[in-house]
């Protein structure tokens, strides 16, 4: 999308350092697997813009030691989960039935793509069904157009929930203690100018979208970008995930995403949902 002189594009949900008390360890449960948990975080590392990370760049990113991130990637390497060019380390394709085993089995992600598919193609604009994790987005099916978009999104990518029309759909839908929480863990950055960063601004936001029962971003994310998601439910009317339509901010505006996309949007999340058992 041509935009002359726009913000960086915005990078994938920014990992905190990991917390002792959930990943590195957890006094009293003999169950709890510490070795596993490192290295499933040593992984998760990779998943932002920079495919190539240094022992210190994952020690950083995890909180863990040097040391722990030696090993792990040792380990992973030897696996042929990862590959070294002597300094840095990268995901080999091995990694990908990881995620595979999830998108082949889970509801969601079957029952989704024909249905975003069938959306995209009758308003010629991209749509995406996505789940929370943490504060974070996690995108589990998406069906895209020709249309040139400055974010290159696809199943697995990761976005701050605070300023997405997904994220805010899907924190909406918790209970308020919890949103609040995940707010104070979050640090909200400001990747346009329009972007909200206030946390009172966006509990009153979060409080509009939860009464309106859609969400609306209007280039918060990236100038140029507009999107409007809605909740999906299953068949009990729990909020499970939440789709979108993403469109260029100069095809449509928010008023024409609204009244002519929103119908067609919420009645394809009401098809999705229906196939959704608890």
């Amino acid at each position: 999308m041509p935009h002359p002189k726009s913000p960086p594009r915005p990078a994938a949900a920014p990992h905190r350092p990991a917390r002792a008390e959930d990943t590195l360890y957890r006094a009293g449960d003999p169950d709890f697997m510490t070795s596993l948990a490192r290295g499933l975080h040593v992984i998760r590392a990779f998943a932002g813009l920079d495919c190539r990370l240094t022992i210190a760049d994952v020690s950083r990113a995890t909180g863990l030691t040097r040391a722990v991130v030696r090993r792990c990637l040792y380990t992973l390497r030897e696996l042929g989960y990862a590959a070294s060019d002597g300094r840095a380390f990268y995901l080999q394709p091995r990694v990908l039935s990881l995620g595979y085993a999830y998108l082949s089995t889970a509801p969601l992600s079957t029952a989704a793509p024909p249905i975003l598919q069938e959306l995209s193609e009758r308003i010629g604009e991209a749509t995406t069904v996505a789940v929370l994790d943490e504060g974070a987005v996690v995108y589990v099916a998406r069906a895209s157009t020709s249309r040139i978009m400055s974010v290159t999104l696809g199943v697995g990518s990761r976005l701050q929930a605070y300023c997405t029309a997904l994220g805010r759909v899907l924190l909406a839908s918790l209970p308020q203690t919890q949103i609040e929480a995940l707010l104070e863990r979050t640090e909200l950055t400001a990747h346009t100018r329009f972007t909200v960063t206030s946390r009172e601004r966006l509990l009153e936001i979060l409080a509009e979208v939860r009464a309106a029962d859609f969400a609306l971003n209007d280039q918060e994310l990236e100038i140029g970008l507009r999107s409007l998601a809605v909740p999906v439910r299953n068949v009990l009317g729990t909020t499970v995930a939440a789709m979108n339509v993403s469109a260029q901010a100069s095809r449509l505006s928010s008023r024409e995403l609204i009244e002519s996309v929103l119908p067609a949007l919420r009645a394809a999340a009401e098809r999705l949902g229906s196939q959704l058992a608890p």
